[in-house]
């Protein structure tokens, strides 16, 4: 395990850490002709290695209307990187004794277990198996990022699939729940924003990570732009407005989190590590390998569906862990790119955000940007920057 302080943005030489300058360099280019070409505003990636960093690329716009250039301080929304905030939370919680991947959810929020919810599980929600709907029945699926208001709603709907039978990928309400179950086994007296602060946040270092928009992070947030107006997944408008919804009190466990490109590095340097960052462990090695085998077998993952016909993309297995998305077997999209070792795992957010951990070559890549792409195609380009980093690592 590694040991000493971590700094993502200590940049060591690459060649120390088996990478071909020259390759990294093809790579930062390949990111400025994006920038140049409008399909983003600005882009940060760290590329790290055996507990050292071999590259920070950050370039382009924070806000490209104002002629702001991105910096290493600017915070940006995660959108749904952060599923792994809140699933490294509850799998925290497990490790505490306090929750049970088999335990029915209704056990712990009774008013869950109605109109045929009864049988659904914590590891269903983790797997995106349970068969809830993506979002709960409000005018606005997002409402106004009260936690107990919207798991109240989603306890009246009923299941589109059975629990276990399909990989119907949960857009907000399956974090929604699990967030609520680790507010009620801690106690109920912390609201969940402030549970993984100080459970997760403030042990890692990530001091400029939350849950919501607190006021000492709201003028350095990014605003949210799609520059890819392209039809698919999520309604633009609907992704545009997350940033300015976002308040010091909102509670949206799938994707509501902001964070800086340093902070988004430590965390996957953590999973990297084995579930320690300089002398804290979040999680034990056992749980992370339980956690990125794959728990969903052949079953592709729905939010694809609409990519079959209108890209012409190939049915694949959703090859999805317990809170993590992995990269699995075979040739088909996948955002930690084509070269990555199967057992490679990480988390992907709407259009603009990805990290993922590569535990054969003990290296990862964190990636932040500003400027939506159409979901298929952020995919895509995610792809491309993974299999540059893996050709880039030559020895």
């Amino acid at each position: 395990m590694t040991q000493g302080t971590f700094d993502p943005l200590l940049v060591s030489d690459a060649r120390d850490l088996g990478f071909d300058p020259d390759r990294l360099v093809r790579l930062e280019a390949s990111l400025a002709a994006d920038i140049e070409k409008g399909t983003c505003n600005g882009i940060a990636l760290v590329v790290g290695r055996a507990g050292k960093t071999a590259l920070v690329s950050i370039q382009g716009y924070a806000d490209r209307a104002e002629g702001r250039e991105l910096g290493a301080d600017d915070v940006l929304v995660t959108f749904s990187s952060g599923k792994q905030f809140t699933g490294v939370t509850v799998l925290n919680y497990i490790e505490r004794g306090l929750l049970q991947l088999h335990r029915p959810v209704a056990e712990v929020i009774p008013e869950f277990g109605v109109n045929g919810k009864a049988k659904i599980n914590l590891a269903h929600l983790l797997t995106h198996t349970s068969g809830i709907p993506p979002f709960a029945p409000t005018e606005d699926p997002a409402g106004d990022y009260d936690l107990e208001k919207y798991v109240a709603a989603i306890c009246q709907t009923a299941p589109e699939t059975l629990p276990g039978q399909a990989v119907k990928y949960s857009i907000t309400t399956a974090h929604s729940v699990m967030a609520e179950m680790v507010r009620r086994v801690d106690g109920g007296n912390r609201p969940f924003r402030q549970i993984v602060e100080e459970e997760v946040f403030l042990p890692l270092g990530m001091k400029d990570t939350a849950l919501g928009k607190p006021d000492r992070l709201a003028d350095r947030v990014c605003p949210v732009v799609v520059t890819d107006h392209s039809p698919g997944l999520l309604d633009p408008a609907m992704l545009e407005g997350t940033a300015q919804g976002l308040t010091p009190e909102s509670e949206m466990p799938a994707g509501g989190y902001v964070t800086t490109i340093s902070d988004f590095a430590r965390f996957a340097e953590m999973l990297r590590n084995g579930g320690s960052l300089d002398g804290v462990r979040i999680l034990s090695p056992g749980m992370i390998s339980m956690a990125t085998t794959n728990q969903t077998g052949d079953m592709p993952n729905d939010i694809w569906n609409y990519c079959v016909e209108t890209r012409n993309w190939p049915v694949f297995p959703a090859n999805l862990g317990l809170g993590f998305f992995l990269r699995g077997e075979g040739t088909f999209p996948t955002p930690f790119g084509s070269l990555a070792s199967p057992r490679t795992f990480g988390g992907i957010g709407a259009g603009s955000t990805c990290f993922h951990i590569d535990p054969e070559r003990d290296m990862f890549v964190a990636f932040l940007s500003t400027g939506l792409l159409e979901e298929s195609r952020s995919t895509e380009r995610h792809q491309r920057v993974a299999d540059m980093v893996h050709a880039a690592l030559v020895d």
